[in-house]
């Protein structure tokens, strides 16, 4: 579990005895009071994203759950993708906002980077919203829970890195055409080739380059990472 502050979900997962759970807090308050109320549990006072996960389960699988700082989210789940071997699930709440876009399909305003490093390695599932009132004080905005199961991919056909170059590019420009977001990486293909300015212009021309990142699915990513290796 990232971040238990004062176990309001921990206590209900050391009840369950099929669990063995893991906390992991970096607020002295909040360590000095889970230690007190909740001697059993295991907890692991440090920040979640500087942690080596293989030191602590060395011997395979875990489940992430948590109700993630809103400020971090998104680097959680960049942290996430880097163990995605062996995290099979992860059910968390964030803000709505980012649930939506993480869980949105191709073609919209919301999808985005997010969406597409994390649906190429899980289903994602919106599960319900969390209003204001349920928390006390009020947060100025609304909550959503939202559940990622690890889908039957083993590998993308490309190289990871440079897919993860692609997308990240592509959205940092998002309303350029990919022809102009993408351009340093075609570029530098057409470098490492020694095309002439006419192959260059015959590659270009693709219709793919004419689109904007949000058109593309994860498999027309796939694809064009490997027009670009």
């Amino acid at each position: 579990e990232i971040g238990p502050g004062m176990g309001v979900l921990t206590q209900y997962l050391l009840k369950n005895p099929n669990l063995q759970t893991t906390a992991i807090e970096i607020d002295r308050e909040s360590v000095a009071y889970l230690k007190e109320w909740y001697p059993e549990l295991h907890l692991i006072e440090g920040d979640f994203l500087k942690l080596d996960l293989n030191v602590i389960y060395p011997d395979g699988e875990f489940c992430v759950i948590g109700n993630f700082p809103y400020n971090i989210s998104s680097q959680i789940f960049f942290k996430i993708l880097d163990y995605k071997e062996q995290v099979p699930q992860v059910v968390c709440m964030i803000q709505k906002e980012v649930a939506e876009r993480i869980a949105e399909k191709p073609g919209t305003k919301t999808y985005g980077i997010l969406s597409v490093l994390l649906q190429a390695w899980y289903d994602i599932e919106y599960l319900f919203t969390v209003g204001e009132g349920a928390f006390n004080p009020p947060p100025k905005v609304k909550s959503a829970v939202i559940r990622l199961v690890r889908n039957q991919r083993t590998d993308l056909g490309c190289d990871e890195g440079l897919f993860k170059t692609v997308v990240k590019t592509g959205f940092n420009q998002r309303r350029k055409t990919l022809r102009n977001s993408l351009k340093p990486i075609i570029r530098a293909k057409a470098d490492r080739e020694n095309w002439s300015e006419e192959q260059l212009a015959e590659f270009i021309a693709d219709p793919v380059f004419e689109l904007r990142p949000e058109r593309l699915s994860v498999e027309d990513f796939i694809s064009l990472t490997l027009k670009l290796a």
